[in-house]
């Protein structure tokens, strides 16, 4: 068993947010001790983690609460719980994309800025150099 210490190093995540989600009941197994302090096993773990990727691809807390909620209904939502996914999944793909758009912008940047560091072209990157335009 596990703290709400202990899960949130585990995790990556924050106490807070731990203890959160448990109380939201996207959590449904957490005990509690004789000081009513949540304990977390590995059924635990595995709900957070699923949670904290479904938050990371933009999913709502309260969509997490129906997928949480179906998936405890079990195999009968399988269909519903697959269509949610999907939806998720497309957002997903589409930060992966930005993000591959982030860095190709920032590696561009990085070898222009080599190509002035190494003399090979002018310091064009200062808007104080740039010639003044007519507008």
């Amino acid at each position: 068993m596990y703290t709400v210490k202990e899960v949130a190093v585990l995790l990556d995540l924050t106490e807070h947010t731990v203890r959160y989600y448990s109380d939201k009941g996207l959590v449904p197994n957490v005990q509690r001790d004789k000081n009513n302090n949540r304990l977390f096993d590995e059924e635990s773990l595995n709900w957070l983690t699923g949670i904290k990727y479904l938050k990371q691809s933009g999913m709502s807390l309260g969509d997490i609460k129906t997928y949480v909620d179906l998936c405890l209904v079990g195999d009968s939502t399988i269909q519903e719980r697959y269509q949610i996914i999907v939806k998720y999944k497309a957002a997903a793909m589409e930060q992966l994309e930005e993000a591959k758009r982030r860095a190709k912008y920032m590696e561009d940047k990085a070898n222009h800025y080599h190509d002035i560091i190494k003399h090979l072209i002018p310091d064009d990157t200062n808007p104080g150099k740039w010639k003044t335009v007519a507008l």
